[in-house]
């Protein structure tokens, strides 16, 4: 589990988040939704350790992260995998070297198993016979599937996705929210993902928070969010699902 109690962040002395208290449940997609420019990027780093809070604690199950020195942080971080929204695959790396990169950063194991662990990662995520491929060779979907391989590599207690049906079309978006949900349940993650699909929200929201204006306005379930007295996650809501139905009318 993470949990977040009154944390609080500044920009050049603008306040971006305001007294944000949250818990993130182990098992579970716990999303964070919210329009562009609300918040849910700065929290997300935040609780990374990408930026550096103001005040609050920021707790990893029973540790807390945010009053930890660099090195104790870094151990940490050995159990956080992390999905950037523009994937971050090395250019200049295969596929197999991609996902093996944070072995070779976080552990001495032999050559061996290495690969072994390439091998298994990408297999689970449906990848076969690219590992010597190069990024360029591959298309979106793939990409962020071995993103998505590279993330789980070192079998982490923690899951970070930033926007990660972001450029993908809607058949590959449904195809990475399952992978993600079942990446979940299948090592008990605490995974967190950053969205603004309601797709994704619908699909695999197991527990949602809704930021706006940097402060969380909402928390529930996705069979909760469409009876949500909030008006403005009901304004986000719709807003969502006439954007999804004007791109999907035929042009005349």
């Amino acid at each position: 589990m993470i949990k977040v109690s009154n944390l609080n962040k500044f920009f050049n002395g603008k306040q971006v988040l305001t007294d944000i208290s949250v818990s993130f449940d182990a098992g579970k997609t716990n999303l964070i939704i919210g329009r562009s420019g609300s918040g849910k990027t700065v929290l997300l780093k935040s609780i990374i350790g990408l930026h550096d809070i103001d005040s609050g604690e920021i707790w990893y199950d029973d540790v807390l992260f945010n009053k930890l020195d660099f090195n104790a942080k870094k151990e940490i971080r050995k159990e956080i995998g992390m999905l950037f929204q523009g994937r971050a695959l090395f250019d200049s790396l295969t596929v197999e070297q991609n996902v093996r990169f944070p072995l070779d950063m976080f552990t001495t194991k032999e050559e061996e198993e290495k690969i072994e662990r390439v091998n298994f990662c990408l297999r689970r995520v449906n990848i076969i016979n690219a590992n010597k491929l190069f990024p360029s060779e591959l298309s979106g979907g793939m990409k962020k599937r071995v993103a998505i391989a590279r993330a789980i590599a070192l079998n982490p207690k923690y899951l970070f996705c930033d926007e990660p049906n972001s450029g993908l079309d809607p058949m590959t978006a449904i195809l990475i929210d399952d992978l993600i949900s079942e990446l979940t349940k299948e090592y008990s993650m605490t995974t967190i993902v950053n969205t603004h699909d309601m797709n994704s929200v619908m699909k695999i929201g197991e527990k949602i928070v809704f930021i706006h204006e940097g402060f969380k306005c909402w928390e529930g379930s996705n069979a909760e969010i469409l009876q949500s007295d909030c008006d403005t996650l009901n304004d986000f809501v719709f807003a969502n699902a006439l954007a999804r139905q004007l791109k999907s009318s035929p042009k005349k």
